[in-house]
């Protein structure tokens, strides 16, 4: 019996990167990563208080993934120290350099080492938003 109950999860388990925002205002969120022909990052989505994004679909093909995310109010960012352009509408854009030049902005972001797993999934807290120490700004783990 516990068999077949688990089948169905097993059938149903999906690979992809997903963020999850449990702080108490809205993130937008960016991601950048690597392709046979560049950089590319892109963003917004929108991910409201208590809820989940997926932001690739699918088995990840990567290793690294760079991630930006800030709060709907301006209060507070997920940052790193990879540099990668963006602007304040929704964006995909080619290459890393030159961001001014090409009408973007610049933002700050981190690096995400997913090892050789083909599904992430990073949780966004008011403690990673504000915590100013060494520790990663977000945490990030492999779904069981």
């Amino acid at each position: 019996m516990s068999i077949l109950l688990l089948f169905p999860l097993i059938v149903f388990a999906k690979a992809d990167f997903r963020v999850c925002n449990t702080t108490q205002q809205t993130v937008g969120v960016a991601l950048g990563y690597r392709t046979f022909s560049g950089w590319v990052s892109e963003g917004w989505w929108v991910v409201p208080v208590t809820e989940c994004k997926t932001l690739i679909e699918g088995p990840l093909a990567s290793r690294f993934y760079y991630f930006y995310a800030e709060g709907a109010q301006k209060k507070g960012n997920w940052a790193g120290s990879v540099t990668m352009c963006v602007q304040d509408s929704q964006f995909t854009i080619q290459g890393v350099h030159d961001c001014f030049p090409r009408g973007y902005q610049k933002a700050e972001f981190k690096e995400i080492d997913t090892g050789n797993q083909t599904s992430w999934m990073i949780q966004l807290t008011d403690e990673s938003l504000f915590n100013s120490s060494v520790s990663p700004s977000l945490s990030g783990n492999s779904p069981p």
